[in-house]
C-alpha cells in the first residue's frame, strides 16, 4: 500500500489513503472516519478491503484535524467545508471515476450525509449512524438521513446506543430509497467487522445494478 497523499483545505492539509484498482474500477467509494478515531477503525479497514476486492477504488479521508495529531473533532460545517474541499481535488484530479458512493462511520456517515447532493453522489453509505446522543432520543438527527437525497443504507450495529436498527428505520419511514442493514455489535462496530462489510458489498452491487 502507497503511502496516502496529502490534500490542501482550508482547515490545513487531510490524507487520503487509496485503495483498490486506479484503472477500470467499477466505482468509487469515499469514506470518512468518526470523531473519536481515525481510518482505521475496524467498520473502515473491513469495507475497504473487502470493496477493493471486489473492483472498486475506495478513498479512505482523513480529515485534517487527524493529520494534524488533534483529538476533539471539530463542529459539522467545519468538518464539511474539509470533506468538500477533499472531493473538489478528487474530481479535479481525474480521482472520482464511475458511480461515486460517499459515506464513513459516525461523524464520517453525518458529513456524507449532509453533502452527498452538492457532491454528485450516487449513494451514500452510513457505518454506525449516530442517530442521536446516548439515551436522548429527541435530540434526532434524522433529518441529515432523510435529507441525503440519494439511495442510502445505514449499517447499524444491533445494541448501537446512539440507535438501534429498528429507530433507524423508523426515522426513514417513507424514503423508498433507504435500507437499513442490521449487523452485531454496538457503535464500534468492532464485533463483527466482517458482516460489516459483507452487508455494504451486498448493497454496493445493488446499487450497480439499478
Amino acid at each position: 500500500m502507497s503511502s496516502p497523499a496529502l490534500v490542501s483545505t482550508p482547515l490545513g492539509p487531510a490524507a487520503v489513503h487509496a485503495h483498490g484498482p486506479v484503472e477500470g474500477a467499477r466505482g468509487t467509494l469515499v469514506l470518512g472516519h468518526g470523531a473519536g478515531g481515525g481510518v482505521g477503525s475496524a467498520d473502515l479497514v473491513a469495507v475497504t478491503g473487502t470493496a477493493a476486492a471486489a473492483g472498486w477504488r475506495v478513498l479512505r479521508v482523513e480529515q485534517p484535524w487527524r493529520v494534524a495529531g488533534g483529538r476533539i473533532a471539530p463542529a459539522p460545517p467545519r468538518l464539511d467545508l474539509a470533506w468538500t474541499a477533499v472531493l473538489e481535488a478528487l474530481r479535479t484530479g481525474g480521482a472520482l471515476t464511475g458511480p461515486l458512493v460517499l459515506g464513513g462511520r459516525s461523524a464520517g456517515a453525518r458529513v456524507a450525509c449532509r453533502t452527498a447532493t452538492a457532491q454528485g453522489a450516487d449513494g451514500v453509505l452510513a457505518l454506525a449512524f449516530p442517530l442521536h446522543p446516548p439515551g436522548r432520543p429527541e435530540r434526532s438527527r434524522a433529518a441529515e438521513l432523510t435529507s441525503a437525497g440519494v439511495p442510502l443504507a445505514v449499517v447499524q450495529g444491533g445494541t448501537d446506543a446512539f440507535g438501534r436498527p429498528a429507530e433507524v428505520l423508523a426515522a426513514l419511514d417513507g424514503v423508498a430509497t433507504a435500507t437499513v442493514l442490521a449487523v452485531p455489535g454496538d457503535h464500534s462496530l468492532e464485533r463483527a467487522p466482517d458482516a460489516v462489510a459483507a452487508a455494504a458489498l451486498g448493497w454496493l452491487e445493488d446499487l450497480l445494478s439499478r
